[in-house]
């Protein structure tokens, strides 16, 4: 039986994702002609040629594309072996690595985690960050989950689980109002300066058509993408913010800021993305059982 040298299926990985062989022999600390000896006994063994020239620079054959592929799938599943096996030796405890889209609400994201937080043996990492930079953390096994408000769909590169685990109804809030008639929507919309999310939020995009549909013509005092530096805006100035009414739950319960009214028909979705994986950590199937979601969906509506 013939055996698949590894030494050099990841030398040809470092080649092909560099594109030059001196540049991935530099990376690996050997030289250019140990490196294309190592690759050509690959390709003697494979019975194809994995590189053609092109310029000074290398570039996959169809063959190449194809080995490509098996070797990243080959290389992810180590770093899967690793990070499950060597986690699992720590004195039993079990560690769950989260990240989080950075403009998520942080009482969303603490809301979610709560069931971990009163457990002793668990080492729990939040990181944050763009969903893209989440996403190929995921895609590598150096995170286990990454909750988003928005969804991603699987494709021939990357084999996303997406799930939508809860979602909220959309309010607008200010300052508190003087004892009188009640918050009219949409008819006093137009007499109030707006802190809305940024274009590129399922959110405003949804509320910019409903207004439209509605005649409604908005003075928008600030656009921010950040849900926390929302919170604060709607905190310190007359404006009055749409957002999530978890995002200013503690705001909302002290009197610091009141609900004018919930949008009809508007809602923000929360999705926790995995990746398929071999060795699912424990924890993240009691965080996502249905218990649990459903205690969260309570926890949201209150």
């Amino acid at each position: 039986m013939v055996h698949l040298n590894y030494h050099h299926l990841q030398y040809f990985w470092a080649v092909a994702r560099e594109g030059k062989l001196t540049h991935a022999a530099k990376r690996l600390h050997v030289s250019p002609s140990a490196l294309s000896a190592q690759i050509r006994q690959l390709e003697d063994q494979l019975g194809h040629s994995l590189f053609k020239r092109v310029g000074r620079s290398l570039v996959l054959t169809e063959a190449g594309r194809i080995a490509q592929g098996y070797a990243e799938q080959i290389f992810a599943t180590g770093h899967e072996l690793l990070a499950t096996l060597s986690d699992g030796a720590r004195a039993d405890r079990q560690v769950l690595r989260m990240g989080a889209v950075a403009t998520l609400s942080r009482n969303f994201q603490e809301s979610f985690v709560r069931p971990l937080l009163i457990r002793l043996d668990i080492d729990l990492v939040l990181q944050s960050g763009s969903l893209g930079e989440l996403l190929t953390r995921l895609s590598a096994h150096t995170l286990d989950l990454v909750l988003s408000n928005r969804p991603v769909h699987g494709d021939a590169e990357a084999d996303w689980r997406c799930r939508r685990i809860a979602r909220q109804q959309v309010s607008l809030v200010g300052r508190p109002r003087k004892r009188g008639r009640a918050f009219r929507f949409p008819e006093d919309l137009a007499d109030h300066r707006l802190l809305l999310p940024s274009s590129n939020s399922e959110i405003r995009t949804s509320f910019d058509l409903l207004c439209e549909q509605l005649g409604v013509r908005l003075q928008v005092l600030a656009e921010v993408d950040d849900m926390a530096m929302l919170r604060l805006l709607a905190r310190d100035t007359d404006a009055i913010a749409l957002l999530p009414s978890v995002v200013v739950r503690d705001e909302l319960r002290d009197g610091l800021l009141q609900e004018y009214c919930v949008v009809p028909n508007l809602v923000e979705s929360f999705y926790a993305i995995t990746v398929k994986r071999h060795f699912q950590p424990p924890l993240l199937k009691s965080l996502m059982s249905r218990e649990n979601l459903d205690a969260l969906e309570a926890q949201l509506r209150h």
